[in-house]
């Protein structure tokens, strides 16, 4: 009976009007709630959870609107709905801690973000003020250094694997793609062994390059050996047939339609070594003032800089530490976001 009263409902129609999902959606929530809030209601102090408002909201969402859809609009519209209903909530479900996450480092850090931060160290402060040019400088050299080491080591081990039929490519392959997963601390702890602790050097700012370095490589090959495997083999053909050297070949054929998609591995190499923490512990410790000389001394950073003071249990500290996560954070997002529009205007 109720199934032949829905047909006549929607007679005449292929598909549920569109009204009816965010209507469902809301009524469900809205029942959720007051029925958490009736059954809490002999308690002293009523509270609302909302994690079961929206998980049982969601599921008499889905079971509902599974099952009217199938009586309207078939089994694969209803298969289909339910499934796009399950893919939605665990996309959203994966959006909330991002959004918590930049919610809290933002709301924590604002307060802190001032002209001050940006130019002046942490040397003789006691108590209040101070900032982080320090450790914004020493970042910058250290993660430079970094980029200069694995950037043109990378994209030429990625030329070797595309350009070549060496004998060691699968080998060379086989070690990029397992060094990806190296834990960072490892990374630290092989330079600490190889050069602080023999007693070669002490802790300085081109010990901690060198541990990034490591970090960065594996993504600076792989991301650039699959951007040159996307160039159309045609282009290859057409040069070599027309009497150039695979040399030149390359260099003015396959770079420049590749050079893109190198700057967009470059940019990722970067964003995954910026916040490192674990290997600079070990090779660049942490210092109150300013040394731009990566050869000796120690070197601060921003990472190190949120550590310390995010662990030294005073406010002005905590507020400091927020301020550089918030640095920190708009870093990563800007390098991220010029990676996607590069990857949008090479799409295009």
């Amino acid at each position: 009976m109720a199934t032949s009263q829905l047909q006549s409902t929607f007679r005449g129609t292929r598909d549920l009007p569109r009204w009816v999902s965010p209507v469902m959606l809301a009524g469900f929530f809205l029942a959720s709630f007051f029925l958490q809030s009736a059954l809490a209601s002999g308690a002293d102090s009523v509270e609302i959870n909302l994690v079961p408002v929206a998980v049982f909201g969601l599921l008499g969402y889905a079971v509902t609107l599974y099952v009217l859809s199938r009586i309207v609009e078939g089994v694969r519209k209803a298969t289909d709905r339910l499934v796009t209903t399950l893919v939605s909530t665990a996309f959203a479900l994966a959006l909330i801690p991002l959004i918590s996450l930049a919610y809290t480092v933002v709301t924590n850090g604002v307060a802190r973000f001032d002209m001050e931060f940006f130019t002046f160290s942490m040397r003789n402060i006691v108590g209040e003020g101070g900032g982080a040019l320090h450790a914004i400088i020493g970042t910058l050299e250290i993660t430079g250094i970094a980029t200069l080491i694995s950037v043109p080591l990378g994209i030429a081990v990625a030329v070797y694997l595309t350009e070549t039929r060496g004998r060691f490519r699968g080998p060379v392959r086989f070690f990029a793609q397992s060094m990806s997963g190296l834990p960072s601390i490892v990374a630290g702890l092989f330079i600490y062994a190889v050069f602080i602790s023999s007693g070669i050097s002490r802790a300085a700012g081109w010990l901690g390059a060198l541990a990034l370095a490591l970090l960065m490589l594996p993504t600076v090959v792989r991301m650039s050996e699959e951007v040159l495997k996307l160039v159309p083999g045609d282009l290859r053909s057409a040069a070599l047939a027309l009497g150039a050297p695979q040399r030149r070949a390359f260099f003015q054929v396959i770079m420049p339609a590749a050079k893109t998609g190198l700057v967009t591995a470059v940019l990722l190499g970067i964003a995954r070594v910026v916040g490192e923490t674990a290997p600079l512990v070990l090779t660049t410790r942490i210092t109150a003032q300013t040394n731009a000389n990566p050869l000796t001394g120690d070197m601060a950073s921003l990472p190190l800089y949120i550590f310390t003071f995010l662990t030294a249990g005073f406010d002005t500290g905590r507020a400091r530490a927020w301020a550089a996560a918030f640095l920190l954070l708009a870093v990563v997002g800007l390098i991220f976001g010029t990676t996607r529009a590069l990857t949008s205007q090479k799409v295009k």
